[in-house]
């Protein structure tokens, strides 16, 4: 699902570049089809934005951005032209409604349209919206379970424009955890049947925030965003050694940094991520009739923190792992494979994007 474009094709069969906008980097993905049930990674890329050109999810500076993905389709060497942007979850309002089954496209339009009048706090005239029918209502055939989602205009155009700047045809606005979750859902199938019965907790770890997602059986039963992210490291860094922002975050990407950097800046870091994954699982526990967690899964670019999943597992005393979106895929030469195992984590949106090529 996503907040597709009007007079444009949901799922382009042409090659698609993923492409998810974080607060500092810019991460574009091209999949393509190996065989008949198997997806390759074709390229990827990852390339900074300076400071301050997306705060909070909103573009303060288009052209810097617009700038940061030019290099980025540069780098990757990709001649696609189909992009699929996303929004963050705090730029979209998604409910999920119960709608009469067995109505037409046209009908569930027209009832999508007038049920998110009751909960989208502007005109209609402001909003892009779109919809998918998600199923049968347990226990009832005459109702049927609908997602909605909608975002101020402005919101979709201005990622339209910035892809434009950059010479992409947007054909696909979606949302940055719908993307995730069609990444997780296919790892879930390399699962022990496939996941089934399990409690799987997915802590998406970035530079500012965590956002985790908890699945049962294919079913969202909780979700909480926190404030905690690679950035807090990046600052101990240089007020510990005395650098600037800048040059602490070189230094911990290239691995630069004094002995000492283990017991006194590290070891403290690992020991408050864990500290947050775990209140966030205590929360679960104490929120929801869910007393456990059977799997813990790492992604975004602080999961590759050297002893982090250890850290968590320790901690935790749940089974824990990182999370590759692109397990069970062919790696095309193309693809830069001798950095692929650290950036792997940290492209889940961008590769849930790029899936889209694939998906009606």
């Amino acid at each position: 699902m996503g907040l597709s474009l009007p007079g444009l094709s949901r799922s382009p069969a042409p090659a698609l570049l993923g492409i998810d906008l974080s607060t500092h980097r810019v991460k574009l993905v091209e999949l393509a089809p190996e065989g008949r049930d198997r997806l390759r990674l074709e390229r990827y890329a990852i390339e900074p934005i300076e400071a301050g050109a997306i705060v909070d999810g909103q573009i303060e500076k288009p052209e810097a951005v617009a700038a940061a993905l030019s290099r980025a389709i540069h780098r990757s060497g990709s001649k696609a032209r189909l992009a699929a942007l996303a929004l963050p979850s705090s730029a979209v309002i998604a409910k999920r409604i119960l709608l009469p089954a067995g109505l037409s496209e046209e009908d569930y339009e027209v009832q999508v349209e007038s049920e998110a009048s009751q909960y989208i706090p502007f005109s209609m005239d402001e909003v892009n919206l779109d919809f998918q029918v998600l199923g049968a209502v347990d226990g009832s055939g005459e109702d049927v379970e609908v997602l909605l989602a909608a975002s101020r205009r402005e919101r979709v155009e201005d990622r339209v424009a910035l892809a434009e700047m950059a010479g992409l045809k947007p054909t696909v606005i979606d949302v940055e955890p719908f993307a995730a979750r069609r990444v997780i859902d296919r790892i879930c199938t390399f699962l022990p049947q496939q996941g089934a019965g399990q409690v799987l907790a997915v802590f998406d770890m970035g530079h500012v925030n965590t956002s985790l997602m908890v699945l049962v059986d294919g079913k969202t039963v909780f979700e909480r965003e926190q404030p905690f992210g690679g950035e807090l490291l990046t600052q101990e860094i240089a007020r510990h050694y005395g650098l600037s922002l800048e040059d602490a975050e070189a230094r911990k990407r290239a691995a630069d940094l004094p002995d000492s950097y283990g017991n006194d800046v590290l070891g403290p870091f690992l020991e408050q991520a864990a500290s947050e994954v775990a209140r966030a699982i205590q929360l679960l526990t104490t929120s929801t009739p869910h007393n456990h967690v059977d799997r813990i899964f790492l992604a975004g670019g602080v999961a590759v923190t050297a002893g982090l999943a250890e850290a968590v597992a320790d901690r935790t005393q749940v089974a824990t792992e990182i999370l590759s979106p692109f397990q069970g895929m062919a790696v095309s030469d193309a693809a830069r494979r001798r950095n692929l195992e650290q950036d792997a984590p940290s492209l889940m949106v961008a590769c849930g994007l790029a899936m889209r090529r694939f998906n009606p």
